[in-house]
């Protein structure tokens, strides 16, 4: 087995905005990425199972790299994740008062694209595309 690490071509990356408390980074980052298999499924590896042979779900089958920056960096982004029309989820400040899947849909559908409070966004495609997409995002300390 080769010790080499894998370099994928591709990348799964989440921006926060960089205000946010630390339960609402690590909640927005886990709802931005649980869509992305069910539309991308290559980005899924196969299941798990220990030495018992108790199995597990499957997980992405390449990191997860995790950013950050300004309000304005966010809105920069995402203009750039639309016009690169690449696989995208965006988390809006009014998410953290919705309690349920319909009414986070409804709080995002009620507002224009050019006025979404987003404090997230994922999104997956090419190395070099995802990496213009977070052009003057940090990585996440």
């Amino acid at each position: 087995m080769s010790t080499e690490p894998l370099r994928f071509d591709t990348k799964i990356a989440v921006l926060l905005r960089e205000d946010l408390e630390p339960w609402q980074r690590l909640n927005v980052t886990a709802f931005l990425v649980s869509g992305l298999g069910t539309q991308v499924p290559e980005v899924i590896g196969e299941p798990y199972e220990d030495a018992d042979g108790v199995g597990y779900l499957p997980m992405f089958r390449q990191p997860v790299l995790v950013f950050q920056g300004t309000k304005e960096t966010l809105t920069a982004a995402h203009a750039r994740v639309l016009s690169r029309a690449l696989p995208r989820a965006v988390f809006t400040g009014d998410l953290f008062t919705t309690g349920n899947d319909r009414d986070n849909r409804a709080a995002v559908r009620a507002v224009p694209t050019a006025e979404l409070d987003l404090v997230g966004l994922s999104v997956y495609g090419p190395r070099n595309a995802v990496d213009k997409v977070l052009k003057g995002a940090r990585m996440h300390p």
